[in-house]
């Protein structure tokens, strides 16, 4: 996918940069894999405000993604390269030969007409969904489960992709995009490639009006606020201080925040390389 750079006849498109939608060929969304979704403002189910900055926008419906991908040895041919207002990253709307239709995140070079598969016996190539303890070495994957059978939880946005580095035991070694190493059960499942839109980090808005659009109400910075409302607030003037910190006191800027005894802890092979 391709970005275009508009022509400055107005401030909010001088530095404007957005997709092309080149490769979208359908924009109605198939029927029986769409359902409605209701805005919650950030809001808990005690009206509360648990998210900050999240309010108004599009109304959006909701397209049911396949990331289990369970129908193991039946082929499904792509039908469209569809837009999916909830994520980053392209879908893609599969026909299956025995009439199931789903949809999957849109992989690089994934084109209408292709046909993917998923399970064991499939061959590593674009699309298809296989174990680990399969995939060859060295290939890039994404669409990576933490538990077999647990449905897809990490390589999952616009241009993201991990790579299967070699094997233990029962445990393959990731790389993960972070550039974290860790082991995953060779039993989990991923997908061949990298996710579609790699373009999506190239964008711009150009103007306030289309974060709106997303739903993204303006941040105000803690140290604008009172006391009351945010731990870096109040102070006469300009003087505020105290260290970093959110909304809910955790420090940031630098501080650890991972906790030391996380169960997870022992699967991590070399950590994330620091900004």
């Amino acid at each position: 996918m391709a970005i275009r750079k508009l022509k400055p006849t107005t401030p909010g498109q001088r530095h404007k940069i957005i997709g092309t939608f080149d490769n979208i060929t359908s924009t109605v969304p198939e029927k029986s894999l769409v359902v409605g979704k209701s805005a919650k403002g950030g809001r808990n189910n005690q009206g509360r405000m648990t998210v900050p900055n999240v309010g108004g926008g599009h109304k959006r419906r909701y397209r049911f993604i396949d990331f289990k991908r369970m129908k193991d040895g039946i082929p499904a041919v792509v039908k469209s390269i569809e837009y999916d207002p909830n994520r980053s990253a392209r879908i893609a709307l599969l026909f299956y030969a025995d009439g199931a239709k789903t949809y999957i995140l849109a992989p690089n070079g994934l084109k209408v007409g292709d046909t993917v598969m998923s399970g064991a016996e499939a061959a590593p190539e674009i699309g298809n969904a296989l174990p680990l303890a399969v995939i060859p070495i060295g290939t890039v994957i994404h669409n990576i489960e933490l538990r077999p059978g647990q449905g897809a939880k990490m390589a999952r946005s616009a241009g993201t992709f991990a790579q299967l580095v070699s094997r233990e035991d029962n445990y393959a070694i990731i790389k993960m995009p972070s550039g974290e190493v860790r082991k995953i059960l060779s039993a989990c499942k991923a997908t061949i490639g990298s996710v579609g839109n790699s373009d999506h980090a190239l964008e711009q808005s150009g103007k306030a009006g289309r974060s709106r659009w997303l739903g993204r109400r303006p941040r105000t910075r803690g140290v604008s606020k009172n006391p009351v409302d945010h731990p870096m607030g109040g102070g006469e003037g300009k003087a505020s201080g105290g260290h970093p910190r959110s909304a809910k006191g955790l420090y940031s800027k630098g501080m650890k925040t991972r906790a030391p005894k996380k169960h997870s802890s022992k699967y991590i092979v070399e950590k994330r390389k620091k900004k």
